[in-house]
């Protein structure tokens, strides 16, 4: 499960709010960038930012900030609040943002919404706020008629893949997710389900995750430090690694290995005598096999293409398990081999002594 924490602007600042009223705006952090690095540096991969004076208005008025915090993070961010035609959809993704949240358009203009999804596929999103199981909008200034399940299979028949859900009596009380709500949801389309609104501690997490939800969004609960950030993100990727319930969830959790290039170097061990056997590379989709399938894919740069290890000799290598080092850049793989592992016929490709002290 993707955790996604949250960063709502209002007038350039980190705010809060209570409900989504927005007489209760509560500044929560100075810095708008520096919070967004202190997220990165938890461990975040995504980021989720609304624009609170967008949304209220129409329009984008809180963009230059978020064009600073893609500048100077390597995060996908994820930006609502205001965007109501083609025009503001391309003026975020052509600058660098990885997904866009539609609320107030797809309740008014469907049509946008399908034109946008053609276009652009999975960077289009669609905020589903409610407010007694009714859709709100324009910043959840209105409400309308419409029931939330009713407007999540609209969206679905659309081809929207990615549903961002808020119960507004939720939000930002910290007293727990509408876990029936979400679950009805889940169960009753296609789309990947981000739940927001409540989340309050790690068991919060734990509750989402056993609904078999895409992600979560977390904001109060880090700033009130109910929610420790880089506990969260550790336990979404423990629980979530061996669980992958779409295939987007399962690229943006291999994404995270692949930060600072295009290969990452797996260093493969035998599980039951910790004997180093070789070493070898894997691209996203040797990784992705390897994941699926239970046993090692690696990339050969020589040749430029996957290789299953054993796929010929027979010496396969069932996984045991996978951890990444303290940078996520680069991969433990601890093995059951079969046969010998390196090609010479020896057992590990490490025969070679060549110093001793």
């Amino acid at each position: 499960m993707v955790i996604l924490p949250a960063i709502d602007l209002h007038a350039g600042q980190c705010v809060r709010l209570h409900q989504g009223d927005y007489a209760t705006a509560e500044k929560v952090a100075e810095d708008a960038v520096k919070t967004a690095k202190s997220f990165e540096a938890a461990g975040a991969r995504w980021l989720h930012t609304v624009d609170l004076d967008g949304a209220k208005n129409g329009k984008p008025l809180n963009d230059s900030t978020i064009f600073e915090i893609v500048k100077n993070t390597d995060m996908h961010v994820e930006v609502g609040g205001g965007i109501r035609d083609m025009e503001t959809v391309e003026h975020y993704l052509q600058r660098g943002v990885s997904r866009i949240i539609l609320g107030s358009a797809a309740l008014r203009d469907p049509a946008f919404v399908k034109e946008a999804v053609q276009k652009y596929g999975k960077k289009i999103a669609v905020g589903i706020d409610a407010r007694g199981g009714k859709v709100a909008a324009a910043g959840w200034l209105e409400t309308s008629d419409v029931d939330y399940l009713d407007m999540a299979k609209r969206m679905e028949e659309i081809g929207v893949r990615y549903l961002i859900v808020t119960d507004i009596s939720k939000d930002g009380t910290l007293n727990g997710p509408n876990l029936d709500m979400l679950d009805k949801i889940n169960n009753s389309v296609s789309c990947n389900i981000i739940a927001s609104g409540g989340v309050s501690n790690l068991k919060d997490i734990i509750d989402l995750y056993e609904l078999n939800l895409y992600g979560a969004i977390c904001g109060k609960s880090v700033y009130a430090g109910s929610l420790d950030l880089k506990t969260a993100i550790l336990a979404a990727h423990r629980i979530s690694g061996k669980h992958m319930h779409s295939e987007e969830a399962m690229d943006d959790f291999i994404e995270q290995y692949f930060q600072k290039g295009d290969l990452i170097p797996a260093i493969v061990q035998e599980a039951a005598t910790g004997e180093v056997l070789m070493l070898a590379y894997m691209n996203r989709e040797s990784l992705k096999r390897t994941f699926s399938t239970g046993y090692t894919w690696f990339y050969s740069r020589s040749r430029q293409t996957l290789w299953n290890k054993g796929a010929t000799s027979g010496h396969v290598q069932k996984i045991v398990s996978i951890s990444a080092d303290c940078d996520d850049d680069a991969l433990l793989v601890k093995v059951i081999q079969t046969g010998n592992a390196c090609h010479t016929g020896a057992h590990s490709c490490f025969f070679k002594n060549i110093w001793n002290q």
